[in-house]
Parts: structure tokens; C-alpha cells; sequence
């Protein structure tokens, strides 16, 4: 991918988030691209944190989420997948969903999503841990609110992360200090982005849900000068399918919402209730989410018809449920 691409999609990503100050700088910086166009209708991209470690060809995508621009009903939503959900790979058989990436990466993600739950995507975003990590370097910190055994579970992991990360700019290794909001540093962030021990995987899809949240608020606070040393910290780190053109059209209309409303809704598939969804070992698959099928409703009229999940009427049924096994 060129330089000059992934200078656009590093500009997107912050622009889904700036204040109105910032976005004629953000333009002004891109000058030499012409658009005006707004995107009608739903667009959905599938938002993929990847924690591959050097020199592994496969691995499996730690955080999936799509990213919804809702031109239609003027919103932005972010749903978070649950990796460990249970699923159909086509070509591959029955396995998690994370799988999906490791047998044939974002092109049979895409399959098994549309085939399990009948959104067609075919657009992706692609961000590394490492490259996240410094953009959160970059911008001092995020702060996050977290818990007692949530600070001690950070902890424990936070002596590896700092000790693979390779950024003169880490500063020396510090542990969180107690509960609460807590300012993170980045090996920090993505410490407390891995947690799995203490709960369950949904509970860590909502804890890197809280981060990206907390850049979003840290952006919002930065000066102008600040913003070219965070781009650069994120150009090493994503990739995309999308051309320049297309990803400032969808980041105008993502900012144009955010400028009126200023809130992402926030959603997560499956329905975690222990009815419409049961966690557990299973058969040799290890430990998945088998989910009611006929709950997908639930996940498709957030994305297209804008009702919040909690508010569906088919979560009061218990008489249609048809868990995927």
C-alpha cells in the first residue's frame, strides 16, 4: 500500500472522532483529493485488531467489530463480535469465529458473516496491537475506567507487554496503581485490551471497546500541532481495501453525524443473557459462544433499522429460540 493511502486511512480513523476545529486541517492536509460526496444508505466495515507476531503468516483476528454509518437514521454504531462465537466457516467446517481470519483472513470473514448473519461486508480497516500501542504513546495516555480485579489482572500482564514493545518512547515500565479512572499508557491499554482470565471474551470485546473510546475522547483534547507526529505513529499500523476517495467520503459522513449527535452506539453479538446465548466447552471446538439463531433479528435491526439491541422485542420471547448446535 502506498504512503500517501495510508496517510488517508490514519486521517479517516482520527477523523471519525474530531471536534469541528479540526476538520479543516485534516482537509487541508489531503488538499490534493477532490470530494464532496456523502454515503447514502447503511455502510458497514469490519474494524479488525490483529495481534500477529513477527514472521507468522496466519493468525487469528483478536478483535472484530463493525463499524456502521448510518446515513438513513444519522448514526454511527460499533458492534463488537464475539471471537469466540460459534459458526459455519465455509470450506472449513464448524469452528470460532476468529478462525475465519486464520483459514483465508478478511475475504472469509466475510463469508462466514454474511453466511451466519446475513450482513453482506466488503469493506475492512485493519489495525495491529503495536500500532496501537503507539498511537496511545503518542497521545499521553487514555483513561479508562476500570476495576479492582481488572487493575490486578493488567498487572500480571503488563511486564511481558512492555517487554516486547519496541518503542524508544515507552518510558520505564510502570504497573496501574489501584482501580478507578486510570490514566494508561499504551502497553498499559493493550494489556487491559487482552484481559480473558477474569471473565469472559465478552467482557474483553466491551473492555477494547472502552479504549478506542478513550482515544476517541484524548483526540478531542489534542492541539494541531500535535496531529502529524499521531499520524505518522499510525501509518506502520493499518491497512484497508478501501481507496482514498471512498474513505473520505465514508469519514465526512461519519463526521458529519458525529459533529450533530456526537455518540457511537455501542452494541455486541452475541446476546450475552444465558438465554439467546450459552458459553461453554463444546464438543472439540474448546470454548465458544453457541448463540439462538433467530436472535441474528436482534443484530440486524441495530445495524439497519437503528433500535438498540436492549430494546428489542424479541428479546421478550423464550418460545423461538434455536441455539446453533
Amino acid at each position: 500500500m502506498s504512503r500517501g493511502k495510508k496517510i488517508v486511512i490514519a486521517l479517516v480513523i482520527v477523523l471519525l472522532l474530531l471536534p469541528m476545529a479540526v476538520f479543516g486541517f485534516l482537509y487541508y492536509k489531503i488538499n490534493n483529493i477532490d470530494t464532496n460526496e456523502q454515503v447514502e444508505g447503511v455502510t458497514n466495515i469490519l474494524l479488525l485488531g490483529t495481534d500477529g507476531r513477527e514472521n507468522e503468516s496466519a493468525y487469528r483476528s483478536d478483535c472484530m467489530m463493525i463499524l456502521t454509518i448510518d446515513n438513513t437514521h444519522k448514526s454511527v454504531k460499533l458492534t463488537s463480535l464475539a471471537r469466540d462465537t460459534y459458526v459455519e466457516i465455509p470450506g472449513e467446517g464448524m469452528g470460532k469465529l476468529n478462525a475465519s481470519y486464520f483459514w483465508g483472513k478478511e475475504q472469509l470473514l466475510f463469508k462466514t458473516i454474511k453466511n451466519e448473519f446475513g450482513i453482506d461486508i466488503d469493506k475492512f480497516i485493519q489495525i495491529d496491537f503495536e500500532g496501537l500501542m503507539d498511537a496511545i504513546t503518542e497521545l499521553g495516555g487514555v483513561e479508562v475506567d476500570i476495576t479492582e480485579k481488572e487493575m490486578k489482572a493488567v498487572n500480571k500482564l503488563v511486564p511481558s507487554t512492555y517487554e516486547s514493545y519496541n518503542n524508544p518512547d515507552k518510558g520505564k515500565m510502570k504497573l496501574i496503581p489501584g482501580s478507578g479512572v486510570q490514566t494508561l499508557t499504551g502497553y498499559q491499554a493493550i494489556s487491559y485490551c487482552r484481559i480473558r482470565d477474569i471473565d469472559s471474551a465478552i467482557y474483553r470485546d466491551g473492555r477494547q471497546r472502552k479504549v478506542i473510546m478513550g482515544v476517541a475522547s484524548k483526540l478531542k483534547g489534542l492541539s494541531l500541532s500535535e496531529y502529524p507526529k499521531l499520524i505518522k505513529s499510525l501509518l506502520p499500523c493499518v491497512n484497508t481495501n478501501m481507496g482514498s476517495i471512498e474513505l473520505l467520503n465514508i469519514g465526512t459522513s461519519a463526521y458529519n453525524i458525529l459533529s450533530k449527535d456526537g455518540t457511537i452506539k455501542q452494541g455486541q453479538f452475541p446476546i450475552i443473557d444465558e438465554v439467546h446465548s450459552k458459553g461453554g466447552k463444546y464438543k472439540d471446538a474448546g470454548w465458544v459462544w453457541l448463540y439462538d439463531k433467530n436472535s441474528v433479528v436482534v443484530l440486524k435491526q441495530f445495524i439497519f433499522d437503528d433500535i438498540p439491541m436492549e430494546h428489542n422485542k424479541y428479546l421478550n420471547e423464550t418460545n423461538k429460540i434455536e441455539l446453533n448446535h
